[in-house]
Parts: C-alpha cells; structure tokens; sequence
C-alpha cells in the first residue's frame, strides 16, 4: 500500500509520464494536467489534515528501518507548502490554456511542469539529505525545458547561464552531503542532527553549514548568489516565470529553512548571525533593482529578492515570531508572486510591451485589471489586513525580541520601497492618458485575467484568514524550533 503522503509526488509524477504519450493531443494534455494536479491537490489537503490530527508521518522506504531506508517525512512545514505549490500550479496550468500558445504547449510544456512539481513536492518532503539533491535534480531538469521553450534567441542565451550555474551548485550539492557523510556517517536528516549534537558544532560542521547556505543560496538566490536571477527569469514566457518565481525560489529556501533549524544549532552565533547578514544584503539589493527598472517583469523579480531576504532574515532569529513569520511569508509570497507575474502577463498582453514609459491610461480600458493589480501590489507591501503584513510584522517582533533593531528597521523600510515599486507600475501603466493599445482578444483577456483574480483574491484570503490558519503555522513553527519532534517521529516510526 502506497502511503499517503507519496501521493502529492506520485500522482504528478505517474501524470507526466502519460502525458508523453499524447504530444500532438493539446486538448488531452490539458484536461489530463488540470485532473492530475486536482487530484494532488485532494491528497495534499488530506495530508495536511491528517499532520494536523496524528502529528508528523513518517515512511522509511523498502520496509528498512530508519536511518538505513530512504525517508520521507511530511510534517506541518512541508504539506503546507505541497498544498500551496498545488494550487498554484493548477491556475498558472489554465492561464497557460490562453497564454503560453499551442506550439509550445505540444513541445512537453505539461509534462515538464508536472516533473516540475514531482520534484519540488519531493524535496518538500524527503526526509534524506541526499534524496533532496536528487529531487533538485528532477524539478531543474524540468526547469531547463522550460526556460527554453519555444527557443527564443533571448531564452537560449539566458538559458545557458542558468543551466551552467545550476550544473555547478549541483557538483558542489554532491561534495558537500560527501563531506557532511564522511563526518557524521549518515544521509537520514533526523540521523544527521542526531550525530551533530554527540558531536557538537566543531569547525568542520560550521563549514559545512556555510558550504549548504552556498548550495540553496544559489537555488534560492541569496546576496551574492543571486546575479543570474533578474535576466535569467526574465526570458521565458510569464506562465514559467510565474512557475519559477512562485515555486523553484522557495525551494532553497524551504532548505536552508530545514538545515539550520535541524542540523546547525550549535554554534548559532556565527551560522544564523551569518545567515541574518546575508539576508539583509540581500533586501538591499532586491531595494535597489526593484527601484532601479522600468520593465515590469524586472521589477517584479527584484521583489523576489527582497522577499527571500525577509523569509531568511526571520528565520535566522530563531524565535518563535520570527520563525512562524518566516513560514506564514513564505506561503503570502508564493501566493502574490504567481498572482502578480500573471497579472504583469495580462498587462503585457493587452499593451504588447513589458516597457512602463510605453504605457498608460489602462484604468479607463481596463479596470477590473487596474484594481485587482492594486490589491496584488498592496498585499505584496504588506498593507493590512493583506497577508503580507502578518508575516512581517511576526518577524519585525522576532527581530525585536532578538534584539536585532537595525535589521527591523530595515525590513520595515523595504516595505515602503516595495510599496513604491509596485505603485510605480500602477501609476505608469494605468494612471494618466491612455495610449494606443495594439488590437487584443476580450475572451483572451478574460480567460487570463481570471486564474490571475482567483490567486489574489486566494492571497487576500489568507490575510483575512490568519486566525484559522494560525494554529497550523504554530505546528509547523514547533518542528522546526524543536527538532526532537521532528527526529522522534522518523527514528521511533
């Protein structure tokens, strides 16, 4: 019998593969993605269910006893996250019915996403250091087709670098779990803890941290790893970017958000005070690109960055507040990212330019697509009651209680430059005289604008809904601020 908490991998998976049978049927393609990523969803959600009444589960596979087996472990944090990158990926799935183009939907386009989300629903929920690099591998590959879809000179040239960083990170994934193994003698990551605690935090440990935070720091684009972002996400077409800005990002930030609050918590004045310096510079950076662009897609992307700098900064304050900030931030940003790179696709469609200063007027034309946008861009600068203010201030909170001022002060201050980021582009694009907008499909128009409403108002939902979905970030917050329950449900399974 297939545990349940294989099927959000499984059905995905074993959907893709019979998709490849049907490459010229685009109709069959679609209807076979939109059944197999609802029926994740339903077991996701049931997952989630039962974490919440039977605590953590756990399966070691081919019947091996834990540390020996393969693990998979799916505890509050991880199906929380399966469920959200689910969602997500059903609405940019029929945003893509009208927006991707029917050439590229025969070229594999479904089956690459649903490899996609096997992979990063897989590192969500391996419970094995080395496992997770294999489900990293699984989730780029199906990132590679996808970014060079359609074969656009601007998708190759972009391409290449994101494959050569990716191919480089990865090696340095493999030496790294090499070196970790060599010291602690096993791959189980509730094994791993385990072992590092006998051992303490000697030096080779710190190494390895610092070695880990360079791995998922490429992956989740963290100051200075963060270079090949902006243009590299900026060439595929918005259903993939919408894809890798919503999904892939929070990957690497899912893992360094496991590793340092699992294995590293013995010497956390120098790996979390490392972590907290790096997630600043981070913002920083994301403050200056988000303020520095007139392309829509740029500026949105810089927010990415400003948003992974938030997440981490709360995290490396390992407090409650800060971590159950970082956590309730991650799940707001995954939402109001897929929902704005849609809405910017919609935007880019109906004036045929991604260029803010050729744009305007766009209110009086379109104005359902204005005021959504407006709410998007609130909740993305954490306006309340908007979702985006609850993580914030939690983190805030923890960061005071940390006694970290000067980093509260300057996530507070990122607030007001994403504000205005997102303003810009409301003001460009659809305040003022309206200019010529090319000759565009309403029904097209529709049937993109409506994926891209149903994921803000999803997002403005759980803004209003924080108090339902408190106590689930509480359970998810106690695994990763108390790691014996984490290491107790995988060794005495």
């Amino acid at each position: 019998m297939i545990n349940h908490l294989l099927f959000p991998i499984i059905i995905p998976f074993f959907f893709a593969i019979t998709l490849l049978f049907f490459k010229e049927k685009v109709k069959v393609q679609r209807v076979l993605t939109v059944i197999g990523l609802t029926l994740s969803l339903i077991a996701a959600l049931f997952l989630v269910a039962k974490v919440k009444t039977d605590g953590i589960q756990a399966l070691t596979l081919g019947s091996w006893p834990a540390p020996f087996g393969i693990s998979m472990v799916s505890d509050m944090f991880s199906a929380i996250l399966v469920t959200t990158t689910l969602l997500i990926t059903i609405l940019v799935v029929v945003y893509s019915f009208t927006a991707i183009g029917e050439e590229r939907e025969r070229f594999f386009y479904y089956p690459a996403i649903l490899f996609m989300v096997t992979g990063v629903n897989g590192a969500f929920t391996t419970g094995d250091i080395f496992n997770m690099f294999v489900f990293f591998e699984v989730l780029l590959i199906a990132s590679y087709l996808l970014i060079v879809l359609g074969g656009e000179k601007r998708q190759l040239r972009e391409s290449i670098k994101y494959i050569l960083v990716n191919v480089i990170s990865s090696a340095l994934f493999v030496i790294t779990v090499a070196f970790l193994y060599s010291v602690v003698g096993t791959l189980n990551m509730a094994d791993i803890a385990v072992k590092i605690a006998e051992i303490g935090q000697p030096g080779i440990i710190s190494v390895i941290a610092v070695l880990l935070l360079i791995v998922f720091g490429v992956k989740g684009s963290i100051f200075p790893l963060h270079f090949w972002l902006p243009s590299a996400y900026a060439a595929p077409p918005t259903p993939v970017l919408a894809l890798f800005g919503a999904l892939l990002t929070k990957v690497g930030v899912y893992a360094i958000m496991r590793t340092y609050t699992l294995f590293f918590v013995n010497d956390i004045s120098f790996t979390h005070n490392f972590l907290m310096v790096l997630s600043i510079l981070t913002i920083i950076v994301g403050c200056i690109g988000a303020l520095a662009y007139f392309d829509l897609k740029q500026i949105i992307i810089y927010n990415i960055v400003i948003a992974i700098g938030v997440i981490l900064f709360g995290a490396a304050q390992l407090n409650e507040a800060g971590v159950s900030g970082a956590i309730f931030y991650l799940i707001h940003d995954m939402l109001i990212k897929g929902a704005l790179f849609l809405l910017i696709g919609v935007i880019i469609y109906v004036t045929g330019t991604s260029n803010l200063r050729a744009m305007g007027g766009l209110l009086k034309t379109h104005a359902t697509l204005g005021w959504t946008y407006l709410i998007a861009a609130f909740g993305l600068a954490g306006i309340p009651p908007l979702s985006g203010f609850i993580g914030k201030l939690l983190i805030v909170k923890g960061a005071f209680e940390a006694g970290n001022i000067v980093g509260s002060m300057i996530i507070l201050a990122s607030s007001l430059v994403v504000l205005l980021s997102v303003i810009r582009i409301f003001i460009y694009a659809f305040w003022g005289e309206p200019v010529p907008l090319p000759k565009t499909e309403r029904s097209t128009y529709l049937k993109m604008l409506t994926p891209a409403l149903l994921l803000v108002v999803l997002s403005v939902l759980y803004g209003i809904g924080t108090e339902w979905l408190i106590p689930y970030v509480t359970d998810a917050t106690d695994v990763l601020l108390h790691p014996s329950i984490y290491i107790d449900a995988v060794l005495k399974e």
